[in-house]
């Protein structure tokens, strides 16, 4: 069974390695060379490649530096913008290593060529998604690069994994997220008792990582956006998905 190294880094982003057999992993979204670096050794992996969802800096600032010392294959979404990469993909590439099926899913929103990565499940292990900073656990990223209504259809994708799939975010905004979504809908019982299990998570020193598609999709405000619930809590009962999310999303910005 494939167990994801989590890796805290920059004050409140994840890093993942996601080993691939015979002591091999891939790196996803390497902000800081150094943690992933010192993580390697105390696990005694080595570095396939480096999967990058987009390409700002606390997600890809460690990628030069791992490829120059580790001789691993960069593998991103625009080399204009990340010029240390080796490969691009685009929705709908496959890649393998080792045996380990990776699906690349386009899902523009924050930027324009974020992409997440999924692992479908298997006879030993269930689906694993990589979201960077299109899903997060209670949340979705800032609209930076496209509208509300791009992100909509993004998060659409992404809900369409099977349910058992787990979510690996690329922040973590999970705490804050949920005492957001209860400031817009305070009497939601389903988001009171996920913003309580939260809080336990933190108090504990526990990871909020990883969340379900099931957990997001009955608990994740933003994806909630086409649900009477949330639209008459924001006054917009007749508003399409993609203008709730946009409101969601702006007084999101406002609140942190």
């Amino acid at each position: 069974m494939t167990t994801v190294i989590t890796i805290p880094a920059l004050g409140d982003n994840f890093i993942y390695l996601h080993p691939c057999g015979n002591g091999r992993a891939l790196a996803v979204d390497p902000g800081d060379a150094s943690a992933v670096l010192g993580t390697m050794q105390e696990h005694n992996l080595a570095l396939v490649a480096v999967l990058a969802t987009h390409h700002h800096w606390d997600h890809v600032g460690g990628a030069a530096d791992l490829r120059s010392k580790t001789h691993c294959e960069v593998i991103g979404v625009d080399r204009r913008l990340m010029p240390a990469t080796d490969r691009t993909v685009a929705d709908g590439d496959v890649l393998t290593f080792d045996g380990t099926r990776i699906h690349v899913i386009a899902t523009p929103g924050h930027t324009r060529t974020s992409v997440c990565y999924y692992v479908p499940a298997d006879n030993e292990q269930r689906g694993i998604v990589y979201t960077g900073d299109t899903l997060f656990v209670g949340g979705c990223g800032r609209l930076l690069e496209c509208d509300a209504a791009t992100m909509w259809q993004s998060l659409r994708k992404l809900v369409a994994l099977p349910a058992d799939t787990l979510v690996y975010c690329g922040h973590d905004y999970t705490l804050e997220n949920y005492e957001f979504a209860v400031t817009i809908d305070p009497d939601n019982r389903r988001l009171r008792e996920r913003l309580a299990e939260v809080q336990k998570l933190v108090e504990y020193g526990r990871p909020t990582v990883p969340s379900t598609i099931a957990q997001e999709k009955a608990a994740n405000l933003f994806l909630l956006a086409n649900g009477p619930r949330i639209k008459a809590a924001l006054g917009m009962p007749g508003a399409p998905p993609e203008e709730v999310l946009a409101e969601l999303r702006r007084r999101k910005d406002l609140f942190g």
